[in-house]
């Protein structure tokens, strides 16, 4: 693997396989009665975060604890940033400290390639502003390979703010990369310029693509970044874009619901969808969200790769020792 994670893109058919591979093996620990392991001791990784998170950043804390790391947790809010101290000089500061590695998450896109021409530490990019979020693609991915023999050729729709979403550029990078057919399903106003050099397919009407796809993935409408008049109403989002029950009848019977969350129920998706035990797997991103950054610190800091072959280790033995 490269130094950084910055992008999808940075990412290779067989860098992806490493990854949920080892994730799979590191998963177990979550099993065992002490869910730590000492592959990590010695190291420490700082969240750096800018915007305000949940999943992204309680994952990454508790992956790097788990692999006994030290873990640093920088809120710009309280900070030396509101007496005017830019990111570099911030960065540079926590790197001073012995920090080895930097999970970012800022407003601007590009934050985080600017970051890794300025440390020596490792970067992650936790979220660049409208630009990507690698880490969620790889847990969607992981996710998905839990309930499909294989990536390739699986039919995945994603679904709503495309035009805002960092999640959606990641996803569509990384399942190409694994052979996966992706549609883009949005309003025009929703779907970013030059979409169709993206090379996914594009579609307008939800209703003629659900019964075609093996994975629906909803999107959360980022009102906060919109500046513009998208949409007529939620209301009418909502009836041509939204997941409801009917609409989840019309999916293949092994099709499955994601969502990278938060969710605006009501909204992107109905309540009984989300909640959906036989569809939904929701639930399943955020706790797999664990593993995979368990597996991506584990191997940007040093670890060996986990071959596919590989026994599980047993109880009580760590891992990478």
């Amino acid at each position: 693997m490269n130094k950084h994670l910055l992008s999808a893109a940075d990412l290779s058919a067989f860098d992806i396989r490493r990854v949920l591979d080892t994730a799979r093996h590191l998963a177990k620990v979550t099993d065992r009665a002490i869910k730590k392991v000492p592959t990590l001791r010695g190291r420490t990784v700082c969240n750096l975060f800018f915007e305000d998170s949940t999943r992204t950043r309680i994952s990454f804390e508790l992956a790097a604890k788990r692999l006994s790391a030290d873990v640093i947790n920088f809120s710009a809010r309280g900070s030396s940033l509101s007496k005017g101290e830019s990111l570099k000089d911030t960065a540079l500061t926590i790197e001073a400290m012995g920090v080895d590695a930097i999970v970012l998450r800022h407003g601007a896109s590009g934050a985080a390639v600017r970051l890794a021409g300025w440390v020596q530490a490792h970067v992650v990019n936790a979220g660049d502003g409208t630009h990507e979020h690698p880490t969620q693609a790889l847990l969607d991915l992981y996710t998905m390979r839990q309930h499909f023999p294989s990536l390739a050729g699986l039919r995945v729709a994603i679904v709503g703010d495309v035009l805002h979403s960092r999640v959606a550029r990641s996803n569509v990078l990384a399942l190409k990369t694994m052979g996966a057919e992706v549609t883009l399903v949005a309003p025009p106003t929703l779907l970013p310029p030059r979409v169709e050099t993206w090379g996914v397919g594009i579609a307008y009407d939800l209703d003629a693509v659900l019964p075609k796809q093996d994975v629906v993935m909803l999107l959360r409408l980022q009102l906060e970044r919109q500046t513009a008049g998208y949409l007529p109403t939620l209301r009418e989002y909502a009836r041509l874009y939204g997941l409801d029950a009917r609409r989840l009848a019309a999916m293949p019977g092994h099709a499955i619901v994601m969502h990278p969350g938060p969710m605006n129920r009501g909204v992107e998706i109905a309540a009984e969808v989300a909640d959906s035990i036989q569809r939904s797997v929701v639930t399943s991103q955020v706790a797999n969200g664990i593993s995979v950054r368990m597996a991506l610190l584990y191997l940007l800091l040093g670890g060996p790769a986990v071959a596919e072959a590989e026994p599980a280790p047993a109880a009580g033995q760590a891992v990478g020792t």
